[in-house]
């Protein structure tokens, strides 16, 4: 245990990635089109469709690796609700359920749980205690959005056929709904004090707590998942920029860095080679609170242009002429 470290100061995330020709996260209330915000043509994505990146890529990490280490909300075959899931973690008996007692072993074992949180069904030790307990996790990201404004491509009808056993023929029909090109950004959020409420939920062991490795793992999930899970309709997403910055304190955030951000032009985007982003803006936000900027962990993806006062600049190079190179720590596809 003794080499554990856990997180104990605040932490914020910017991660931009785009989609080309490929529906980002279609609303399944909508005929799975692209969520959008009609009025300002901006393409929306949601926080869970990010986390379902990070987790599935987190599932198939641990499925090689082997040991104890999984997931908690999977994409499992079968239908197993979350009581079945947790007694099976647990190696519990047919008659047996979760309670509080089992919630250090399983903060242990479900690193999403450590990093997102979740609402997990462990019954309380006293009569009337509720049925479920919900976690807050220490990473929060809010919904992305593109920088730039989208146009959906005309929508073609797909038909499937299914036979049945006794040779029927049955078609089903929906749109295949996509758009030309968005470049979305998120941000993100890592709370000290939150990692601290779920380290004393683990009763302070340090194995249920997120720790730099826990961060570290989120790292190389925002650079390899979205490639990596494509599915037909999302085929055509890449990763472009990624900046995870460590305060020093647990006080501390700089807020949304996404304001700051301009693609210039925005509008009539076809592919990374068309976008030039703007990160000049970020410099006020940056040093107003310099001095409490612990590191900045970066990478950058080649094709992605970023340019300072229309001058261009790796976002990399810029931070180091801002915080120094010894704070500014570079990332690799491991």
């Amino acid at each position: 245990m003794a080499d554990i470290k856990l997180i104990e100061k605040n932490g914020e995330i910017l991660y931009l990635y785009d989609a080309k020709m490929c529906n980002p996260n279609g609303d399944p209330d909508d005929e799975n089109r692209p969520r959008m915000d009609v009025d300002r043509e901006r393409n929306l994505v949601s926080d869970v469709r990010l986390k379902r990146y990070i987790r599935d890529y987190l599932y198939e990490y641990f499925q090689e690796k082997g040991g104890d280490q999984t997931i908690y909300v999977t994409k499992a075959e079968g239908v197993v609700n979350a009581t079945e899931r947790l007694k099976r973690l647990l190696g519990l008996g047919e008659k047996e359920q979760p309670t509080k007692e089992h919630l250090p072993t399983l903060l242990q074992k479900l690193v999403d749980v450590r990093l997102f949180g979740a609402t997990m069904p462990v019954k309380g030790d006293r009569r009337g205690e509720g049925e479920a307990i919900n976690l807050t996790g220490p990473v929060q990201f809010n919904w992305g959005y593109s920088l730039n404004r989208v146009q959906l491509v005309e929508s073609n009808t797909l038909s499937s056929q299914f036979a049945s056993e006794a040779d029927a023929r049955q078609g089903t029909f929906g749109k295949d709904y996509r758009l030309y090109y968005s470049f979305i950004a998120f941000h993100g959020i890592i709370s000290a004090r939150r990692a601290a409420v779920m380290y004393k939920l683990a009763k302070e062991n340090p194995a249920g707590a997120l720790s730099c490795r826990d961060l570290e793992l989120l790292d190389q999930a925002m650079l390899k998942a979205i490639p990596l899970l494509a599915t037909r309709s999302k085929i055509g997403q890449y990763p472009r920029l990624y900046l995870r910055f460590e305060f020093t304190d647990a006080d501390t955030f700089m807020g949304d860095m996404r304001e700051d951000l301009r693609l210039e032009p925005d509008t009539d985007l076809r592919s990374i080679q068309d976008v030039k982003l703007e990160i000049g803006g970020l410099k006020d936000r940056i040093l107003e609170v310099k001095d409490r900027i612990n590191r900045v962990f970066w990478w950058q993806d080649r094709e992605l242009t970023t340019q300072v006062n229309g001058s261009p600049k790796s976002c990399g190079e810029w931070l180091a002429e801002l915080l120094g190179s010894e704070r500014v720590i570079p990332l690799r596809r491991e």
